[in-house]
């Protein structure tokens, strides 16, 4: 790897090298600077840089347009034995666009008192090109799939329950959950991260919060309104037919006392009977 800026030429620091997020499609690779200084002009970057080369940088600081030179990523991401998706929201969303999206999420991230670990600023970045623009977020937590070291986000939307994950050296992760695949929730507390499941028709997803357990609780008791209402419902529904077998079951027995005491004859008794029991 190099170990020196593609764009200032400044020596790289350990934190440059390790996060393989600034490496570049010839192999490239830019500081935490320069990267910040081309983010800043185009934030749709973020999502898609190993997609461009150090010229593809110049040209974007020199004149403002992002445009993708001849793509190697696939080469350099399969040498390092790395799974490779090709993204091509850059391609879909003109720079202003992105950038109204964005503040439209971080209000709603706000408003949806969203705590959040530093290291999931990049899924924010890219839920522009996730969520719809009819498509508000209801709550969200800090989470990643179960052991895994993935940093991640877990949330919610009037449609779906969406994760958006990314590992140091992986590609991101997305999975949305939409709600009429959804047949309940459940969380399972530890001391250090507790565990939501969201079960589906097909399978049961987990995911750890280590950030904030009791920001995990919070979102939780928010989604299990939602998606545990129906069992909820049949609960009450099944304890309303307990409760009216074990009235019918009384009158019988007040039945029986009435024909016992020759108050009902047996033809009286045996028609009264036969209401009730229709009645289950």
């Amino acid at each position: 790897m190099n170990d020196h800026c593609g764009l200032c030429g400044k020596k790289l620091t350990s934190i440059d090298q390790m996060l393989g997020e600034n490496r570049l499609s010839d192999g490239n690779v830019l500081c935490n600077t320069c990267l910040e200084k081309a983010s800043n002009i185009n934030q749709a970057l973020l999502s898609d840089l190993h997609h461009f080369s150090i010229d593809d940088i110049k040209n974007l600081i020199q004149s403002g347009n992002l445009i993708k030179s001849e793509d190697k990523t696939d080469e350099l991401l399969q040498a390092d034995g790395l799974s490779v998706t090709v993204h091509t929201e850059t391609e879909r969303l003109p720079r202003e666009f992105y950038k109204r999206r964005l503040r439209e999420i971080k209000a709603q991230l706000k408003q949806a008192k969203a705590n959040l670990s530093v290291f999931t600023k990049g899924e924010i970045k890219e839920l522009p090109y996730i969520l719809a623009a009819d498509e508000p977020i209801l709550a969200v937590t800090d989470a990643q799939f179960l052991r895994t070291v993935d940093a991640g986000i877990l949330l919610v939307t009037p449609k779906r329950i969406v994760s958006v994950s990314k590992a140091m050296f992986g590609v991101l992760k997305v999975h949305d959950y939409p709600n009429e695949t959804i047949t309940g929730v459940n969380f399972r507390n530890h001391f250090i991260s507790p565990v939501i499941i969201i079960h589906t028709e097909e399978k049961a997803v987990e995911f750890e919060c280590f950030f904030d357990k009791d920001d995990a609780q919070v979102f939780y008791d928010f989604i299990k309104k939602i998606y545990n209402k129906e069992t909820s419902e049949n609960q009450q529904a099944n304890k309303e037919k307990v409760l009216t077998e074990d009235s019918v079951f009384e009158q019988l027995e007040k039945l029986a006392m009435l024909r016992e005491n020759g108050i009902l004859t047996e033809e009286e008794f045996t028609l009264q009977k036969k209401k009730f029991l229709e009645k289950l």
